[in-house]
């Protein structure tokens, strides 16, 4: 079998790109190992897909080459995406900070690109396994009709000139994903940088967290900070550690031996609230209780006065220099994670096939012709919020008007 392109991965990115590759009359196949198609849209959002993000700016991805993103982000935008649902009457909304989300089921996302496929001539085949990708260094090889790459699966053999890798990274592999983008960079000598889980929760050793675990459940509007980077979101406590939006954002930006700062009150100023109460009887964790869960204030506390040798008291018998060390920690509560719960839960796989390596308007290889990287798989990871999927539909874009 001979086609001009072969896309392997048939989530965001590779659809996309088989939609644009097809209207320009390419003959093009799609192949996944998968039964269930595009998983990963479908789980996503709460089961309503967050489809893309109105305010996408290159400075929402972390990449070893953070400039990388600017020409696929800026030459298929949201605003083009949008335009796309809106042909196909899908309604949707935005939630907050431009998320966008189907009103109804991430469902409509899948059918409509199934439907966009179509109306390409695009080809499937899936379930379908690659056993074996080569490069065919002469050209005028007849079994392969002069073609470069040959693509082996237990079903076929297709030739083509153009091959696709959008097969995604390793988070969340219970719905499939798996390291196969990255082994065919290896295969060709393509660097892939370091890979970590990104977007997930933290945990911390038994001893750093005690009692806070005896919270889980509660969640508290905070602002999250490490190095540079600082999110306002829920931080949410779980069995395990610290999770929700505001924990999920940092994560991508936090490593192992650094601490978090967190802001438990970014609203207030709490050394005006203690000097309003300074002749107050009532105990600090009750005064603060009125503006955080009680069950939190209770346990936050304990660990607090153990730390500096204090004790709950009535306002009117704290020193001053006591009230100050409490206001620091509350807008400065340092913590130390031990880890991540790990690519199982996490929602995107940091690093990939290094950007160095590939055109940044055609998605590209630089040293094999033919070969491109599009979507997750690749060393551009985005902020919670519909930026991920803005970057598969974005690079699938790119590499579609030239494959």
């Amino acid at each position: 079998m001979s086609r001009n392109v072969v896309i392997i991965g048939a989530g965001a990115a590779g659809m996309m790109c088989a939609i644009e590759a097809g209207k320009r009359g390419r003959s093009v196949i799609l192949l996944d190992h998968a039964h269930k198609l595009a998983e990963k849209i479908r789980i996503s959002g709460g089961g309503r897909c967050n489809f893309t993000n109105r305010y996408v700016k290159p400075e929402n991805y972390l990449s070893e080459n953070p400039h990388f993103c600017r020409s696929a982000l800026a030459r298929f935008t949201p605003q083009d995406f949008i335009a796309l649902i809106e042909k196909h009457g899908i309604r949707y909304h935005e939630k907050k900070s431009g998320q966008l989300f189907c009103d109804d089921s991430s469902q409509q996302i899948i059918d409509m690109m199934q439907r966009e496929c179509a109306s390409a001539g695009v080809d499937w085949q899936m379930p379908s396994q690659v056993q074996r990708i080569e490069f065919v260094a002469d050209n005028s090889a007849v079994e392969c009709g002069g073609k470069r790459f040959l693509i082996t699966t237990e079903q076929n053999v297709i030739a083509t000139d153009s091959l696709v890798i959008a097969t995604g990274g390793i988070s969340i592999p219970q719905i499939g994903a798996s390291p196969f983008g990255y082994q065919v960079a290896n295969q060709f000598d393509i660097r892939v940088t370091l890979l970590r889980p990104g977007l997930v929760g933290l945990t911390f050793t038994a001893d750093d967290f005690t009692g806070f675990k005896d919270i889980s459940g509660i969640s508290i509007d905070a602002v999250v900070s490490c190095d540079n980077a600082s999110f306002r979101e829920n931080v949410l406590f779980t069995h395990r550690g610290l999770s929700g939006p505001a924990i999920l954002q940092i994560s991508s930006y936090w490593q192992p031996s650094k601490p978090l700062h967190i802001n438990i009150l970014p609203q207030l100023d709490v050394s005006q609230i203690f000097s309003e109460h300074r002749q107050s009887a009532v105990l600090l964790p009750n005064l603060l209780a009125r503006y955080l869960p009680k069950r939190f204030v209770q346990i936050w506390c304990s660990a607090i006065f153990a730390e500096l040798s204090s004790v709950a008291k009535p306002m009117k018998q704290y020193r001053d220099n006591e009230l100050h060390r409490i206001a620091d920690r509350i807008h400065d509560w340092h913590i130390f994670p031990s880890g991540t719960v790990g690519y199982k839960k996490a929602e995107v796989t940091l690093g990939g096939v290094d950007t160095h390596e590939l055109s940044s308007k055609t998605m590209e290889s630089k040293r094999m012709p033919g070969l491109y990287f599009i979507g997750e798989v690749v060393d551009v990871t985005g902020q919670l919020g519909g930026y991920n999927f803005q970057w598969a539909w974005s690079s699938g874009y790119a590499a579609g008007q030239v494959v």
